[in-house]
């Protein structure tokens, strides 16, 4: 499975907080079932935006780019998300990607622009528009499709780019440049899983035309299907308009941790499917927060860990039945709702199960007293100072200053004294 993950140029929002959740429930769902998963999900930590906020903020685009991984990372762990198999870095696979277009080109299916830079000439494609349902005709120059004089066709698109003085490049047959967008995906998955793989999951947003793109650069590379089965989780809304950068009404997830229990989120966004739109508010989050302390109420005399599931069990079939269609997670935790009110109607011997069936969709692992109490995750507290501590004694001063801006803006105070470091809450 591949995943499109983060171009690093800011902090994650809501709307990347979902694409991580949602693959993360997938791979851990696809497991649960039996099968072998390797899961990729790459970084884009080169592009147009990257550079632009690097020139802005007078630092190295390395450093920018390091900064922001870092918040990725702490992120996706605060909310649940299990690292991937592989994350592979688009710096780090510029050579794959020179192969591929070498590949394209000699199959006059690349062309050099008067430019300088390399172009797709999408019309040689056959199939062009398979994935999104649209015709070439019908196609117009979209939002992230450049319109540039120099190509053959408005829907060619750049697979490498002549850079600019001062900007990074890379020594290429075609001079000095950087790969396109689209491109990188092509030559990472390829790289990575094979020529032809199962599942290729991202955004709604990147169906066309970066997952369109996709298609035709790899298969026309390599000559073989590229994707089995493709899925694409909905957009956060916010006052019935997508959440993105770009429209400026976008809610980090450090913003949202701030008044919003980690779990509470990733349960907000698990309680409605993955392919369709998630409407947020404040009001949706505290519904979210009263439903979650439910389940854990459940919970509450319960002290075991989470046991083996009993498949035979009728809830666990519903939950199974569910979670194989389409991954279905409003109907999977329906299902823990009905084991909360079982649990509560005092039939304790199911509480195993209901931990055990949380587990699956990263719920319901916690302590319950704490949770209930509104406590922050002592535990991913205690890992923010372990890996602070770790960047002091390598004299990473300004990691570890990070790490306490970051608790800072959660509302955790640390304090050293005596060669010894506590938190309190603000």
């Amino acid at each position: 499975m591949y995943v499109c993950g983060m171009t690093v140029y800011d902090y994650c929002h809501l709307g990347h907080a979902r694409v991580l959740v949602v693959f993360d429930v997938v791979r851990r769902w696809l497991r649960a079932s039996g099968l072998r998963v390797t899961y990729v999900r790459n970084i884009t930590d080169i592009d147009d935006k990257i550079i632009r906020r690097a020139r802005e903020n007078s630092e190295p685009v390395e450093a920018l780019t390091e900064r922001f991984i870092r918040a990725m990372d702490d992120d996706a762990a605060r909310l649940g998300v299990e690292k991937p198999d592989h994350e592979p870095r688009a710096t780090a696979y510029v050579d794959d990607m020179t192969a591929m277009i070498r590949r394209l080109e000699d199959k006059q299916l690349a062309y050099r622009a008067s430019s300088g830079d390399v172009n797709f000439a999408v019309r040689k494609f056959p199939g062009y528009g398979r994935l999104s349902g649209k015709s070439l005709d019908e196609l117009r120059a979209g939002e992230r499709v450049e319109v540039d004089a120099a190509k053959g066709d408005p829907l060619d698109f750049v697979l490498w780019k002549r850079s600019k003085p001062e900007e990074p490049s890379w020594p290429s047959p075609w001079g000095a440049g950087r790969p396109g967008w689209h491109i990188e995906c092509s030559a990472m998955s390829c790289k990575l899983l094979g020529n032809h793989f199962d599942i290729h999951g991202g955004g709604q947003d990147l169906q066309f035309p970066h997952h369109e793109n996709e298609i035709a650069q790899s298969e026309g590379a390599t000559g073989e299907r590229f994707v089995n089965t493709w899925m694409h989780n909905g957009f956060v809304r916010v006052d019935e308009e997508k959440m993105s950068k770009s429209l400026g009404n976008f809610f980090t997830v450090r913003e949202i941790l701030k008044t919003f229990d980690a779990e509470v989120v990733r349960f907000f966004i698990l309680r409605a499917h993955y392919r369709s739109p998630l409407n947020y508010s404040d009001v949706h989050l505290e519904d979210a927060k009263s439903a979650l302390s439910r389940l854990y109420t459940a919970l509450l005399d319960f002290s075991g860990k989470s046991s083996s599931i009993d498949w035979d069990e009728q809830h666990a079939k519903r939950f199974k039945t569910a979670m194989d269609d389409d991954f279905a997670t409003p109907e999977a935790v329906a299902v823990l709702f009905d084991l909360a009110t079982r649990v509560n109607s005092g039939e304790r011997s199911l509480a195993p199960q209901l931990k055990a069936l949380g587990g699956i969709l990263g719920l319901l692992q916690r302590d319950p007293e704490a949770f209930l109490q509104g406590g922050e995750d002592d535990g991913w507290i205690a890992g923010r100072m372990s890996a602070r501590e770790a960047a002091r004694r390598r004299k990473d001063f300004r990691a570890a200053d990070d790490i306490r801006k970051e608790l800072l803006d959660g509302g955790i105070v640390l304090e050293d004294k005596d060669g010894k470091t506590t938190w309190r809450r603000k």
